[in-house]
């Protein structure tokens, strides 16, 4: 027996707002909203999914989990990531050829260059 991926949660003090934004940098879109609960996937028939719930505090540590996005532009990639609201971050990963950046949130995620 085995088991289906189907959505991956983030914690966030504006679960609506954040969902949009992750919308956006991925061409994803929303597919549930509820006061608790915001889900975004690529289409709404296919998984996984982000799912995005509130919590009252913000995000105080690195993140134990986080997405790799590989573009096929990592320059032009993080540039748009950082227009729409993303900035650099430094978790000590010295250096590397990915970009590590945090959404408007905090949450770390990394840009990957092209494969």
């Amino acid at each position: 027996m085995t088991s289906v991926w189907e959505s991956l949660t983030v914690d966030a003090r504006d679960p609506a707002r954040l969902a949009r934004w992750w919308a956006e940098a991925l061409g994803y879109q929303v597919v549930t909203e509820k006061p608790d609960e915001v889900e975004i996937r690529q289409s709404a028939d296919r998984l996984p999914g982000l799912v995005f719930v509130p919590v009252a505090d913000g995000k105080e540590r690195k993140n134990r989990l986080h997405l790799d996005l590989r573009p096929a532009d990592q320059e032009a990639e993080v540039e748009r990531l950082v227009d729409m609201g993303a900035r650099h971050v430094d978790i000590g990963q010295g250096d590397v050829d990915w970009t590590v950046l945090a959404d408007p949130e905090g949450n770390e995620f990394c840009v990957l260059r092209s494969a």
